[in-house]
Formats: C-alpha cells, sequence, structure tokens
C-alpha cells in the first residue's frame, strides 16, 4: 500500500471518474485503475463499483476513504512539524454556512491573501452540519458555522456573535411586535438553519400559524423580501452586500438574541500553519 494509491482512491471518491482523477492527480486514467485494482487485491475487496458511465464508492470504500483521509492528512503535517523554517503556504480549505462566506468573510479573505500570498484559499459553502462532517473527515482544514453542537474530534471557538436584523419591505406596514406578523409570509433557510429557529421561536408563543417559504439563498430571500413577498431574519453582517437592501425596512428586537458564530477545526491536526494564521487573523478582527 502507497501513498500514490491513497491519493488516487481520494480522487476517484470525491470526482466518481477515473478519468477526472486523472487530470486532478495528473497522470493518465490506466495508472490509476491499475493502481486501484492492486490494492483492492491486497486489500481482498472492491472500492467502488460501476454507476452508470461512473464510479461509487462501496460500503468497504466509504471506510477504507476515511483512513485515507485520516493518513494522508497525517502526511502532511508531520512535514509541516518538521520544518523549521515553515510559513503558512499551500492550500486551506475553508467551509463557512453562506452568511458567513458573503457577509464577514470577503475583506477577511483578501486581507489573508494579502498577508500570506503562498497559501491557496479554497472556500466551500454548506449546511453547518455537512461542514462539520467534512471537517471530521478531514475534507476541510477549519469551518466557520452559525451554531453548531458538539462533534467527535472537534473543536472550537466563538468568532463573532451576529445580531439579528428583521427585515420587511420599506413599502409595508411598520412591525413593532411579532404580532404584527399575523398573515405575513416568512421567508426561511431550511430546518436547522439558527436563524430559522430564531424567528420560529419568537413567533411561536402567539395565536397565530405563519405561512412559511423556504429558500436556500440569501439572495433570493432578500430579493423576495424587497419585491414584497414577505418578510425575514436576516444575520446584520449580510445585509450590506446586497443591493435590495436599501429598499428594506429593518427592525431590531431584544427578544431576537445574537447568534454566535463559530470556528471549528479537527483536534488530530496538532500543527496546520495557514488553518492557524486564519484563525489568529480572525481574532485580530473581531477581538
Amino acid at each position: 500500500m502507497e501513498l500514490a494509491q491513497l491519493k488516487m482512491v481520494r480522487a476517484v471518491a470525491q470526482t466518481g471518474s477515473v478519468a477526472q482523477a486523472a487530470l486532478q492527480l495528473h497522470c493518465v486514467p490506466s495508472n490509476i485503475t491499475t493502481r486501484i485494482k492492486q490494492l483492492e487485491s491486497e486489500l481482498g475487496t472492491p472500492l467502488f463499483i460501476r454507476a452508470g458511465r461512473g464510479l461509487a464508492i462501496s460500503a468497504a470504500g466509504e471506510i477504507f476513504l476515511d483512513y485515507c483521509e485520516r493518513i494522508l492528512a497525517l502526511v502532511d503535517e508531520s512535514k509541516r512539524a518538521v520544518d523549521a523554517n515553515a510559513i503558512p503556504r499551500g492550500t486551506l480549505r475553508i467551509g463557512a454556512v453562506e452568511s458567513s462566506a458573503s457577509g464577514r468573510l470577503p475583506p477577511l479573505l483578501a486581507q489573508y491573501h494579502r498577508r500570506y500570498p503562498d497559501v491557496s484559499l479554497e472556500l466551500v459553502t454548506g449546511a453547518w452540519a455537512q461542514l462539520l462532517d467534512d471537517l471530521q473527515h478531514h475534507r476541510l482544514d477549519v469551518a466557520l458555522v452559525a451554531s453548531g453542537g458538539k462533534r467527535a474530534k472537534l473543536e472550537h471557538s466563538v468568532v463573532y456573535s451576529e445580531r439579528l436584523v428583521l427585515i420587511a419591505s420599506a413599502s409595508s406596514a411598520p412591525i413593532n411586535s411579532a404580532e404584527d406578523l399575523a398573515g405575513r409570509t416568512l421567508l426561511v433557510w431550511p430546518p436547522g438553519c439558527p436563524y430559522r429557529a430564531a424567528l420560529e421561536n419568537w413567533v411561536k408563543p402567539h395565536d397565530f400559524k405563519p405561512s412559511i417559504a423556504t429558500y436556500a439563498s440569501w439572495g433570493t430571500i432578500i430579493g423576495c423580501v424587497s419585491a414584497g413577498i414577505g418578510v425575514a431574519l436576516a444575520p446584520e453582517g449580510i445585509l450590506a452586500r446586497y443591493e435590495q437592501a436599501n429598499q428594506l425596512a429593518s427592525y431590531r428586537f431584544e427578544a431576537l438574541q445574537a447568534v454566535d458564530n463559530l470556528l471549528f477545526w479537527h483536534k488530530d491536526t496538532q500543527r496546520h500553519l495557514a488553518r492557524d494564521a486564519f484563525a489568529e487573523l480572525l481574532r485580530e478582527t473581531f477581538g
């Protein structure tokens, strides 16, 4: 078993295709096919199964892939650990929920790139549960999420607290309390979003059942609110990123408490200069 074979397994699992994996690894497809067959023979079990024109990972392959990710992560860490003159370089894979990726992160990523030009940044957006799962399996180096419970082998710290703003079309009737949302449509993210939960919990004690419309995009939600379709609860940091924000009326209520945004990392990865520099920049910015 060789590291090159582990990288091939990871690449095929990620792309679902030997041809695409070959492009990613800069080698010929026949080499990948041969090396994976040799590995499967050594392990005594198939790692992939045919799925249409591509390949899907087998049940045994899923188990083996987890070990591949962990071994390759340890190899990278060992190289960093013995480099006495190490500076942040290589690739930093950042996962972030869209509110952070669209709101707070863009100027920070620009600053990071100016400080550490030898680091190639990869930003992945998604739901917090998926991001933390990717981090657990070493598919990400760090994840910035709003909310998120304890996860095995993950550590976290609070980066900042995001104030919540209720937004509505500027032409709609003013909102003075939760009761004023009766008869209005709430535009929210899918279940699991902490901003959705905060809005639903605010409305829940009152004697009406709101209409719910679900969208998985802040741009869509803010655009629909500005068009008068309904109201939404948004993190304050994201509003300035959208042109429609100046067409909105915004409301702040003490009962709508701020949501902590958390930085997660894998505690098995003790030294990662690019990740640690990113964490330090977040601390400098948000205190």
